[in-house]
């Protein structure tokens, strides 16, 4: 892993080593999707909004697919100064912002509403600010849709129906921690090696929205999903602290940030989209879709809420106050 990342470190300087304009300001952008997912497409479209609005004095440029590092190496590039903007899951996130886990708390919001809610108000600017002590700049939250539990062989209609099944889940101890107590047997893998897995039965299972199981063509390898929506993990656009304070100036620095904003809006109207879509395609090819009864998986989530509360109270709290928001859009 050092080694991995001391290459990539060499890569990324010669980068910036290459040169550009001296009165334009070059921002390196590293993320591990390909360019299809709704997900690039926000970033794309702050890009353009970034050059738009400074006159092309700050240009962004994005390199996909792992180029510059996984979620995990990218994060590590931005703290110490090497890579200048990175997208991440809100799992991969909480391994170095810890508040960012009450994401991975099942069945925190009532529906989309209630979370774009949390995700926009004080609540989730408090959530964003608690990177900036970690040398990382949080700048705003991505839809990544609702995760549900995918299989091969055998339909999950109830959480007993996990048990005894290795079902993938990110490196994320909260994911790890709801899937054994829902009774299966969690297994990190990486995404890339994920559909192999599936296909050849070194796990029996996977959990992940609906454009990510379309486009990564997890159907073909999986007969069944089951739409429980169990969590619903954000990405975070985050941009480095070093390129924050040391390379933008005031009025750069708000240029950004208006452009991330217009930006969340444009990806979720896409993502809605995709989302609708991907779910009519496996439907198409073959994938029985299932809808179980939730209350049954709210139930099963109970024993990590009461552990939330005796080992971690401070996130117990922030629980409860998302709770809270979540009375208004409760039907």
């Amino acid at each position: 892993m050092y080694k991995n990342t001391l290459y990539l470190l060499i890569f990324i300087l010669t980068l910036s080593a290459c040169g550009t304009e001296s009165d334009v300001v070059t921002l390196r952008l590293g993320h591990g999707l390909d360019v299809t997912p709704p997900v690039h497409a926000g970033m794309a479209f702050m890009a353009d909004r970034v050059k738009e609005l400074s006159d092309g004095e700050v240009e962004i440029v994005i390199y996909p697919n792992e180029q510059l590092g996984t979620e995990r190496q990218s994060m590590e590039l931005l703290q110490i100064g090497s890579l200048d903007i990175t997208k991440v899951s809100s799992a991969v996130m909480e391994n170095f912002a810890p508040m960012f886990s009450i994401f991975g708390v099942p069945f925190l919001f009532e529906n989309d509403a209630h979370m774009y809610s949390v995700q926009d108000g004080p609540i989730g600017e408090r959530i964003l600010n608690s990177s900036k002590p970690y040398r990382l700049v949080s700048l705003v939250f991505y839809d990544a849709g609702n995760r549900s539990f995918y299989t091969p062989n055998r339909p999950i209609h109830t959480p007993n129906d996990l048990r005894g099944l290795n079902i993938r889940v990110q490196e994320s101890a909260t994911a790890i921690r709801m899937v054994n107590t829902f009774g299966g047997s969690a297994t990190p893998v990486s995404w890339g090696e994920l559909y192999t897995a599936l296909q050849q039965g070194v796990v029996d299972g996977a959990e992940n929205n609906p454009p990510s199981f379309y486009l990564s063509r997890h159907y073909e390898v999986s007969k069944y999903y089951t739409i429980n929506e169990h969590t619903a993990q954000p990405d975070i656009l985050l941009i480095s602290e070093h390129t924050w304070e040391n390379r933008l100036n005031e009025e750069q620095r708000a240029i950004v940030m208006q452009a991330a904003n217009e930006s969340v809006d444009y990806q979720r109207k896409l993502w809605k989209e995709a989302s609708e879509a991907a779910l009519a395609a496996v439907k198409e090819a073959g994938v029985e879709v299932i809808y179980p009864d939730r209350e049954l998986f709210m139930q099963a989530s109970e024993p990590i809420y009461e552990r939330l509360q005796t080992q971690s109270p401070d996130l117990y709290q922030l629980m409860l106050e998302i709770r809270e928001v979540g009375d208004e859009f409760r039907d």
